[in-house]
């Protein structure tokens, strides 16, 4: 809810503080850069239990307190130190529930996080919905922050009533050696550091792993980095009111959850690597056709087929990585947020393109993400294929 919010309420922000489009595109990359920093050691030193269970606690009464302090910002530092403590605050508070779910599901990761990525699309609809809501009634985007605060604090009150996970219910070999010789995966999380920091960077070396973690970064340029630009995209392009721009967040993201229920019922049946190739051919003729189309109902239409066909790539993608890492989910957690430290470099160019050629052509470069994604798949498809026939 708070990113779909965040999306739809950046014209009216952007209004309210007087921003440029690089102040935009600060506000975008830096929480993604500081906050994955800060978010780095999560997985390394949550462990599982009690300490992992504190930790998602602990986020969610720094998640409430954020967006709060987004609501009262006056000024662009105000609000990007706000969005600053926002992000490692959900790392510790989602993600970290994110990996007990994958722990408890050995072998079916793709359709924990399809279901998964199914409701918190739920979530993001609701965001703009909020927002256009608050607005019609006469209230400001300062309100529907103060809602998402309100929010927050009932997800934290149903967090702090569960039970703590449970450890891994498997371990592959290497990640029990690894357990065995320095306390990683124990029941209280209090592996060295040392050793745990060594782990993840071995684990890394693994070409399966290291291709997921950069097919995640990729898969974000059309994913979250358009979404945060749409809503300005709309109104300084094609010429939308800030309205119709809410609205085009919210066909974005209603397209998204329409495609992530889809992709909850295809998932046992058709392979993650053949949904991402499907979906990035898809996408190679209908984003361009997105940016060049100037009749502002077929952009919205093109967007919403976009947003339904790309809705696979991050459940498949992330459980890839947790798959290419059984028993682990700490280790997928901390590269996760390494891969975000890069990833931070797209927003940032973005804006600062933006600022000096326009927006539409800063979005241009995005396209270069689909075809990526399609040259990097089938590639370890076929490696795959080798292996079996040897």
């Amino acid at each position: 809810m708070a990113d779909g919010a965040k999306g739809a309420a950046l014209p009216l922000i952007r209004a309210d503080l007087g921003l440029s489009y690089a102040q935009i595109g600060l506000l975008i990359a830096v929480p993604l850069l500081v906050g994955s920093l800060i978010e780095l050691p999560l997985g390394l030193v949550a462990g599982h239990g009690k300490v992992r269970h504190r930790l998602v606690l602990a986020g969610g009464v720094v998640v409430m307190a954020s967006l709060a302090a987004v609501a009262a910002a006056h000024s662009a530092t105000a609000l990007l130190v706000a969005l600053v403590a926002f992000f490692p605050a959900s790392g510790a508070f989602v993600s970290l529930t994110q990996a007990a779910l994958m722990d408890q599901a050995p072998g079916r990761q793709q359709q924990r996080m399809a279901a998964w990525n199914l409701v918190g699309s739920a979530g993001a609809v609701g965001g703009p919905l909020l927002l256009a809501g608050v607005v019609a009634a006469g209230g400001t985007w300062r309100l529907a922050y103060l809602l998402l605060a309100a929010a927050a604090g009932g997800a934290l009150a149903a967090a702090a009533l569960a039970a703590p996970s449970r450890p891994p219910v498997r371990l592959d070999r290497e990640a029990t050696a690894g357990a065995d010789s320095a306390g990683v995966g124990d029941g209280d999380g209090d592996g060295g550091r040392r050793t745990s920091v060594r782990e993840a960077l071995n684990a890394l070396r693994q070409r399966d792993v290291a291709r997921w973690a950069v097919l995640l970064e990729i898969s974000d340029l059309l994913l979250d980095v358009l979404t945060g630009y749409i809503a300005i995209y709309l109104v300084d392009v094609a010429g939308a009111s800030p309205a119709e721009a809410a609205l085009g967040v919210a066909v974005r993201l209603g397209a998204g959850l329409a495609g992530d229920a889809l992709f909850v019922v295809i998932s046992r049946r058709v392979s993650g690597p053949a949904a991402l190739r499907v979906s990035a051919i898809a996408a190679c003729g209908l984003y361009p056709a997105f940016l060049l189309i100037g009749w502002l109902p077929a952009k919205l239409a093109i967007l919403a087929v976009l947003s339904m066909m790309t809705a696979c790539w991050y459940p498949v993608v992330q459980a890839g990585l947790y798959t290419s890492l059984p028993g682990r989910s700490g280790i997928a957690v901390f590269l996760s947020s390494a891969a975000a430290l890069l990833g931070a470099a797209g927003p940032l160019a973005v804006g600062f393109i933006a600022q000096q050629a326009g927006l539409t052509w800063a979005l241009a470069v995005l396209a270069a993400a689909p075809a990526a994604m399609l040259a990097a798949v089938p590639g370890a498809a076929r490696r795959r294929v080798r292996k079996v026939r040897r």
